[in-house]
């Protein structure tokens, strides 16, 4: 496995970092669909993805034609709940970017199918189907990326979309984030792509505000590369990018190579 090391952007504030990585993304996805007439993007869903969107839907606003152009899959949702329940992924997406921005198509993953294992492989069905130019992602607080939690996260996973069962950790972080009153509300099994479409996808781009995260971006960075913290895949890819504001990177040593060439905005 090459290791190399994401370019990383650190921001005084989450919204000025989701504004910049919502304009490297935009131009990412303009750069596809100039190369090939199209663009396959997966997004994550989450309240730390919220300034990423924002910024996102003014860029493609500003170029409707292009996204016109884009198919779009989300990596995850909670087994059995449905497109209309307000803490579903599809229902996240629909309102921070379907609701305003045409695109060609949205795939979306049936949470409330009743054969969940067969979604999953109806869903890496689709996903396999045709290169994915961009991933959009974010870091959970035990370091996970999508659900891939550390005691099902698997570098070398056979499927591309698995049925799993989510971690206390996890969990717990969908209660800290305000999505869920109680840790008992939180639904114990989701669908979600796999390591492998991370890692086989053309860019990935990653946004982790708040100090909650700043374990998992240390450990992401500078921690041993493997399944205990998911995310440092990010460092085995060739073109990943990490915007992070000042307190998600609170926890990096300043003299440590990774600061050193970050690129840190006043």
């Amino acid at each position: 496995m090459s290791c190399t090391s994401p370019i990383l952007s650190i921001f005084p504030t989450r919204a000025q970092a989701g504004t910049a990585a919502g304009r490297h993304v935009a131009a990412a996805v303009q750069q596809a669909v100039d190369r090939q007439g199209r663009c396959r993007i997966i997004f994550g869903c989450a309240p730390s993805q919220d300034d990423f969107f924002v910024a996102l839907v003014a860029e493609a606003q500003a170029a409707p034609a292009t996204w016109r152009q884009v198919e779009v899959f989300h990596m995850d949702d909670y087994v059995g709940l449905t497109a209309a329940h307000p803490q579903s992924f599809r229902h996240y997406l629909q309102q921070h970017l379907l609701s305003a921005v045409p695109v060609a198509a949205f795939h979306p993953l049936q949470g409330e199918a009743a054969d969940p294992a067969a979604e999953a492989q109806r869903y890496a069905a689709l996903l396999a189907a045709a290169p994915i130019d961009v991933i959009c992602l974010g870091i959970g607080e035990n370091g996970h990326i999508a659900f891939n939690d550390p005691p099902v996260a698997d570098f070398q996973d056979p499927v591309l979309v698995k049925v799993v069962e989510m971690d206390h950790a996890c969990r717990q972080q969908q209660v800290n984030d305000g999505c869920f009153p109680t840790i008992a509300d939180v639904p114990r099994h989701a669908l979600t792509i796999t390591l492998p479409v991370f890692a086989q996808a053309g860019l990935l781009s990653c946004v982790v505000p708040t100090v909650r995260k700043a374990a998992a971006v240390e450990h992401t960075l500078l921690g041993p590369i493997g399944p205990a913290c998911p995310a440092t895949l990010l460092r085995t890819h060739p073109r990943a990018s990490l915007f992070l504001d000042r307190d998600a990177a609170s926890r990096l040593p300043a003299d440590s190579a990774v600061c050193r060439a970050a690129r840190v905005h006043p």
